[in-house]
């Protein structure tokens, strides 16, 4: 059966979109897992799948690359987006995930923007293994956390050269502290409107950006007063922009762009 995909990526954050409007979703933790293997499957950090969906434009679902479910992914929730808006000529699109109804907006070139929802800031909804303070950890290094929709822990460190964040990243994404395990950031602030950041990604490693961390790295940094409300992210691949004032929810920009498109085979 062949199952047809495109290909984007978000400054580097490359993700599949499965359209199944209008039919069924074949996608299950094995498809998805081999799908997004880098050398027998398409290669992925995320899969979408849209899906018909009676109170906003398109459903969409989301998966990691090892076969794992997740509520919310921005990179690939805005090339949904950007997909949908061509197809209607609109400059605005409601899109619903597990984060509940999300608006997105066309901005200038190939950026587009997405309200990810208010954070989630108590410990049980990170999910943390027992009550704390979500604004400082009782581990080393003294990191915050929340939840976008998907566990993040931030580390604010002096010099983002000494972090060698695939040997830090896995210990700390399966520490006990994390139940459901966790993204990791390694955060560098430059100034109060400007970081630069460098990821663990759960289950699929040092990706070039994410548009989850960047939301829950700004979040963090603001709680703990290191920034203003308005934010420029540097990743790896590229520069997004983060808005929070403290209480609603998280705007996410940046750019999104197509790579190719195709089918897969499922067996």
């Amino acid at each position: 059966m062949p199952l047809p995909f495109v290909k984007m990526h978000a400054h580097g954050d490359d993700f599949i979109i499965v359209d199944r409007r209008g039919q069924d979703d074949p996608i299950t933790a094995p498809i998805a897992r081999r799908l997004g293997n880098r050398h027998t499957g398409i290669g992925f950090n995320q899969l979408a799948v849209v899906l018909d969906c009676e109170d906003a434009a398109a459903r969409v679902k989301f998966w990691n690359a090892d076969g794992t479910p997740l509520a919310a992914c921005g990179s690939a929730t805005r090339g949904v987006a950007e997909r949908l808006m061509h197809e209607t000529g609109s400059h605005s699109i409601v899109l619903r995930t597990d984060r509940g109804l999300l608006t997105c907006v066309r901005e200038s070139g190939r950026r587009v923007s997405v309200n990810m929802g208010e954070p989630s800031l108590d410990w049980a909804s990170v999910p943390l293994a027992g009550a704390m303070d979500t604004r400082t950890l009782a581990i080393a290094g003294d990191p915050a956390a929340c939840s976008m929709g998907n566990p993040h822990c931030t580390y604010f460190v002096h010099d983002m050269a000494a972090v060698d964040v695939a040997v830090a990243g896995p210990a700390l994404e399966t520490h006990p502290l994390f139940p459901a395990r966790t993204n990791v950031h390694f955060v560098q602030v430059l100034d109060r409107g400007q970081i630069r950041l460098r990821i663990w990604e759960r289950g699929g490693g040092v990706p070039l950006g994410s548009g989850s961390c960047c939301c829950a790295a700004v979040v963090n940094g603001i709680r703990r007063g290191l920034l203003d409300a308005t934010v420029q992210v540097l990743c790896d691949g590229g520069t997004l922009t983060v808005q929070w004032d403290g209480q609603g929810g998280v705007v996410l920009t940046g750019s999104v762009e197509p790579i190719m498109q195709g089918s897969a085979y499922l067996y």
